[in-house]
């Protein structure tokens, strides 16, 4: 009697854990976190036109993180897009700070960004991007700060093209992409500014894999799916070694976004902003479609450039 008590308050149990994994877990104005079973999370970013990062989004993804980081079920963390032309475009360069009133003072609005990219590898739970549209400036950056990358072969693309507007990529991508790709093929991607689609992101190690987009969504959830069922403590102690082995200093991090800030400030980068807002930039426009071949195309002003 009491075994058949059992089975069925286990049936009960796991009925009610199944109709839980398709619940919303929390909700963001910029982002939909969706538990797909306890061990599974999902984050799907929808901030129109094109998935600009903005001051909302980042303090959301630092609550999001502390979440993570309390949360002692959560094993696996996929991060995509609802856009399929646009998983993280860029930061947004004209939204309002004020948001980043709800965390703690650093040194400059930038560095709570800076901050946000730490989290995502030191995190127990294995963090994945599932890259289909763009990902370019600070969302390549956000995608290079997570533990594994998958891009769709056809939808993605990738690229820092902070060099076309005189200025140096502020959330990493100097520090990180060296031991990633190599020293070669990251000053390749940092002082070509172009864009880099699915299948030669693959080729230069940017991501771990491209796969062709009708197989996409299946793969990640698939390998997604498997890690997720693995001991916690075994991924985490993974992480903790080969982040040991990998992971350039914090130092480093906050060293860049002190460059990228002075940057921002200087003639030619805002010269570079004018010409780029009067075509079309951060808007739904042939601009940000193609930005690694605009910036190759831009008119640098006499007078605005310096010297070293």
């Amino acid at each position: 009697m009491r075994q058949t008590y059992i089975r069925k308050k286990e049936t009960k149990v796991a009925t009610q854990t199944t109709a839980a994994s398709k619940i919303i877990a929390a909700t963001s104005s910029r982002f939909t976190v969706t538990r797909s079973s306890p061990s599974l999370w999902r984050v799907t970013f929808h901030n129109p036109p094109i998935n600009l990062i903005d001051p909302v989004m980042i303090v959301a993804l630092h609550h999001l993180l502390t979440e993570i980081e309390r949360d002692s079920q959560v094993a696996v963390v996929v991060f995509d897009s609802a856009d399929p032309d646009f998983f993280l475009a860029h930061y947004d360069v004209v939204a309002d700070a004020s948001a980043f009133d709800a965390l703690p003072a650093v040194p400059t609005a930038f560095h709570h960004w800076a901050h946000f990219l730490i989290r995502p590898g030191k995190c127990p739970a294995v963090t994945i991007t599932a890259v289909r549209g763009r990902a370019r400036g600070a969302g390549s950056e956000f995608v290079l700060a997570t533990d594994i990358r998958f891009a769709s072969r056809e939808r993605a693309v990738l690229g820092q093209f902070e060099v076309g507007f005189a200025a140096v990529p502020g959330g990493g991508p100097s520090t990180r992409l060296p031991g990633i790709v190599g020293r070669g093929r990251a000053f390749e991607i940092l002082l070509g500014g172009e864009d880099f689609d699915g299948e030669l992101a693959e080729r230069y190690g940017y991501v771990n894999r491209s796969v062709p987009d009708a197989e996409f969504v299946e793969f990640v959830d698939r390998f997604a799916e498997r890690v997720s069922r693995f001991d916690l403590l075994a991924l985490a102690d993974i992480k903790r070694f080969v982040n040991a082995a990998s992971l350039p200093a914090d130092q480093a991090l906050a060293d860049e976004m002190d460059a990228f800030g002075q940057a921002a400030a200087r003639p030619a980068t805002r010269s570079v902003m004018e010409q780029a807002f009067e075509q079309g930039f951060q808007q739904r426009s042939d601009v940000e479609l193609n930005l690694g071949a605009w910036v190759g195309k831009i008119v640098h002003k006499p007078g605005t450039f310096g010297t070293r």
